[in-house]
């Protein structure tokens, strides 16, 4: 349900920021956005809160970003507050900046190693994901779980391909138990 509506809010605004020709201007404050709702968890409780007026919400909405955001952001998050969507606030805004990066031929890979790869190994990586992918560039995240052994996992999207050893192990175990189970 989160992911169907952070599609239908995000796709709204992504696709007037499509129509403006505004996609980088839009991310750029997007991701200014996000920090800024990042660094004061009080503004989602508040946000959040069913005893207070969504008037009342509207109008510190209007106090904290008039002015400091475009109208059309502004807007967007009226309208979140109005239709009690808040709660998404965070997937919509993920759901905007994955189109933008999208569009702009951004990949985002999340790779992960039993062991820290240098800074070689790490641009190894980025060319032949870029060489293997319709990407134009990569946005990379490293990141090193120890329980792997050996191998790694990346993941693109919803595509991930796992060639580490646990996971070998573990196809390895299920597959002797299958057997061991079929002969009994």
């Amino acid at each position: 349900m989160a992911k169907l509506v952070s599609k239908t809010y995000g796709e709204a605004l992504f696709e007037l920021a499509v129509e403006e020709g505004r996609e980088d201007s839009l991310l750029e404050e997007i991701m200014a956005l996000k920090k800024i709702l990042k660094e004061n968890p009080d503004f989602e409780k508040l946000m959040n809160h069913p005893k207070i007026l969504k008037e009342d919400k509207l109008a510190v909405l209007d106090r904290v970003f008039k002015g400091e955001l475009s109208d059309e952001l502004t807007g967007f998050l009226r309208i979140i507050v109005t239709k009690d969507r808040y709660k998404e606030i965070d997937a919509i805004l993920d759901y905007i900046i994955l189109e933008i990066k999208k569009k702009k031929g951004i990949g985002i890979a999340y790779v992960t190693t039993a062991v820290p790869l240098n800074e070689a190994k790490q641009k190894e990586v980025e060319q032949k994901l870029l060489a293997t992918t319709a990407f134009k560039k990569m946005e990379m995240h490293f990141q090193v779980e120890e329980e792997l052994i050996g191998g790694v996992i990346i993941r693109i999207g919803d595509r991930v391909v796992d060639s580490s050893i646990r996971t070998k192990l573990y196809e390895m175990r299920r597959q002797l138990l299958k057997s061991s189970e079929s002969k009994q």
